[in-house]
């Protein structure tokens, strides 16, 4: 019995001090989690419906409104109502006929602040603000023929460069356009500048003149249109006819990129001075920006603008057409540089009923707009250092605001 006892408590005591092995745990995998889905990016905004339409003030109760001039603006509207009339509507706003009774009205209005007053609602678009520069009729050295001095050619449009409208091929490209040429069966990308300063063009008889400086030429591009002092004291004005359809860069911002200019050295005349200092680097510069633009001779007044009539200094301006009905007037509230003797500006209020009449390259979007200054010493200056925020006011006839602003009451907000 007492043998039992002991051997079953040694048996007990054994089994106490064997060594203990754990079965391993299964590992228990986390919980499947569904990645959330990627949000879509927003539409991009293409046209002036999309960026939406609310209501101004009226011109009554804009700033500086009772203290300008609305006159010259009434006289460059006349002329624009033609083409407003019969021009296809990019932004949506309005539609054929919507243009007809106000210039009926113009056709016989003599007085413009009254004019204006009653014939339509002021609005803005999205959110009514953006980037106003300037542009300007630069005089620069030029001959018609070339010799010394005279050897930067000033080309015509090319037979070659052709224009598609892509909405032609689907409605989802309606309103966009490509620039180009052929090469064997294919339509391929137009000379770039380098391209053409290399002399892609040379030997075709396109040249209708030619620059004495090629900076001062450059800058011409950028402005469209100007006029070549000829040596014997005469003026050949010329004019845009054509782009090859290659992508603007603004070098200005490109210097500043770099921080090469000092301050108050980002205008024109900086730049320009920048480049002269720095031959090769401003070659290089000059040839970031591929856009390249074609001339023709000009005849009576001018420059022409998009709508292929005479600019009226100070009081047209440059717009996105998907964003402005070209022919329309606007109130701008914005800022001027100034010319300020000796040297420098000084950055004064500018208020003025102005008329969309011309595009760019660079104008794209709502409210970015390109403020014409004519020709002169003082336009160079003012058109050259302008940069400024300004406040917008797009001007639609009556009936045509009160379809807009009912639409967008009526539609919810998302």
């Amino acid at each position: 019995m007492y043998r039992f006892l002991t051997l079953a408590s040694l048996a007990v005591l054994a089994a106490c001090s064997a060594p203990r092995v754990d079965t391993p745990a299964v590992p228990v995998p986390p919980p499947a989690v569904t990645p959330a889905p990627t949000p879509a990016p927003p539409a991009p905004i293409e046209t002036a419906l999309q960026a939406g339409v609310s209501a101004a003030p009226a011109l009554a109760g804009q700033l500086g409104w009772a203290q300008s001039d609305p006159k010259p603006a009434l006289e460059a509207f006349k002329k624009s109502c033609r083409a407003l009339m019969r021009r296809t509507d990019a932004t949506g706003l309005t539609k054929s006929g919507d243009w007809d009774a106000v210039c009926a009205t113009a056709a016989t209005a003599t007085d413009a602040r009254a004019f204006f007053e009653t014939q339509f609602t002021p609005v803005s678009i999205g959110g009514g603000t953006g980037l106003n520069t300037g542009y300007f009729e630069p005089e620069i050295l030029g001959s018609r023929t070339p010799g010394p001095g005279y050897a930067v050619p000033v080309y015509k449009r090319p037979s070659d460069l052709i224009e598609v409208d892509l909405g032609l091929f689907t409605d989802s490209l309606k309103g966009r356009r490509i620039r180009g040429r052929v090469e064997g069966d294919a339509m391929v990308p137009y000379y770039d500048r380098a391209a053409i300063e290399d002399g892609a063009l040379s030997g075709k008889g396109l040249e209708i003149g030619y620059a004495a400086d090629t900076y001062e030429l450059f800058f011409l591009h950028i402005q469209g249109s100007g006029r070549l002092k000829l040596p014997d004291g005469s003026v050949m004005r010329i004019g845009y006819d054509g782009q090859n359809g290659r992508e603007y860069v603004g070098i200005g911002q490109r210097l500043r990129q770099m921080n090469a200019l000092g301050p108050g050295q980002a205008s024109m005349d900086g730049i320009i001075n920048w480049m002269k200092a720095n031959p090769e680097g401003g070659r290089t510069l000059m040839r970031e920006n591929k856009s390249y633009i074609f001339f023709k001779i000009l005849t009576g007044d001018g420059p022409l603008g998009a709508l292929n009539m005479a600019l009226t200094p100070e009081y047209s301006v440059a717009a996105d057409p998907k964003f402005v009905p070209l022919g329309a007037p606007l109130w701008l509230d914005s800022s001027i540089p100034e010319p300020k003797a000796p040297t420098g500006y000084t950055m004064t209020p500018f208020r003025r009923l102005m008329i969309a009449q011309d595009t760019g390259g660079a104008i794209k979007g709502a409210n970015r707009l390109d403020l014409f200054w004519g020709p002169g010493d003082r336009a160079r200056k003012v058109a050259g250092g302008l940069s400024s925020q300004g406040r917008t006011v797009l001007l639609l006839p009556k009936a045509v605001a009160d379809r807009l602003l009912a639409g967008a009451a009526a539609t919810p907000r998302r």
